[in-house]
């Protein structure tokens, strides 16, 4: 009798665990076609749509950020993540490609050092260029229901890069977090700042140093990107001040941090100018580092996930800086 009863049970929960995978699998099938018809709505061939989302696999690893450790600050995390030998590689494939850097660098009006920085730092150099289906994981996030609207328009923008860009769906492979090529792109971003550097009439930003950079330059400086102007500057805090004005959100003038009582880092005056605003942030709190960070700065922080990894790429810059 106890036996049956077990059995029973078994069979319960191991039926009950296939019809929850069914309709599982079933619910993603279903949302597979609602992006299915939003991409045609968009504009891509209904024949491009129907085939490749006809392969897409939900992607259970989709969105794995890395969070910061929070007993982590800038003064262990910099020299954690941007080692010696960061440094020193950095200055070294500087060094090896500095031609082809610096006419991109000319042609797009975005400093080279800025450039190997990102490329240390998102990918080491390429070597970590995205190795999942772009599309699936796209799909997956967008399915997840975290920032589905953005998702959904990243997932348009790869299916519109397989069909305006040529680019092979094989190709197509992005990190976890939808993200793709040697600077980490977004699809939206290469749709619109993609460039074929080389001239091999496909935009490679996974094999092609020349494509990532140029694309990553190019993006940078359609946005805005102020060449004759750096990130920021590391700063001191004189008096007491008012939290609300930290974060990127809050923009000021020099003159307007001087007289909140911010100082350069060696206690002397603020560049005395009223024609750019710039924005404090205290990534590690009050009791932490301050810096005033410019545009740029913020330019900058569209490729990564947190101002410590930000902070990160330009202290990189500093130290490839000539």
């Amino acid at each position: 009798m106890i036996k049956k009863i077990i059995l029973s049970v078994f069979c319960y929960f191991f039926f009950a665990s296939l019809v929850m995978a069914n309709d599982s699998t079933r619910d993603f099938s279903d949302y597979l076609l609602e992006l299915q018809q939003k991409a045609i709505a968009a504009g891509v061939n209904q024949r491009i749509a129907e085939r490749y989302i006809a392969n897409i696999k939900t992607f259970k690893k989709a969105n794995l950020t890395t969070h910061l450790d929070k007993s982590k600050t800038l003064e262990n995390f910099i020299p954690q993540v941007v080692p010696a030998i960061t440094v020193s590689t950095a200055r070294a494939m500087f060094q090896q490609h500095e031609s082809q850097i610096k006419l991109l660098s000319q042609t797009y009006q975005v400093q080279s050092r800025f450039l190997m920085a990102l490329w240390s730092m998102n990918t080491h150099f390429g070597e970590r260029s995205g190795r999942f289906s772009g599309l699936s994981v796209l799909a997956s996030l967008a399915y997840q229901g975290d920032n589905e609207a953005q998702y959904i328009n990243e997932f348009i923008a790869a299916l519109k890069l397989i069909e305006q860009k040529k680019i092979s769906e094989n190709l197509l492979r992005s990190t976890s977090s939808g993200s793709m090529g040697q600077m980490q792109m977004m699809p939206s971003q290469l749709l619109k700042y993609g460039v074929d550097a080389d001239k091999n009439g496909v935009i490679d930003v996974w094999n092609s140093m020349d494509d990532a950079f140029a694309s990553t330059a190019n993006m940078l400086h359609q946005q805005g990107w102020q060449y004759d102007s750096t990130w920021g500057r590391q700063v001191k805090i004189t008096i007491k001040l008012d939290p609300n004005l930290l974060g990127l959100e809050s923009q000021y003038s020099f003159l307007q941090w001087q007289a909140f009582g911010v100082r350069r880092f060696d206690g002397n005056d603020l560049p005395q100018r009223n024609d750019m605003k710039v924005s404090l942030i205290a990534p590690d709190g009050v009791q932490g580092r301050f810096y005033l960070v410019y545009d740029n700065f913020r330019l900058l922080n569209q490729f990564t996930d947190t101002l410590h990894d930000t902070l990160a790429i330009t202290y990189l810059s500093e130290k490839i800086k000539p």
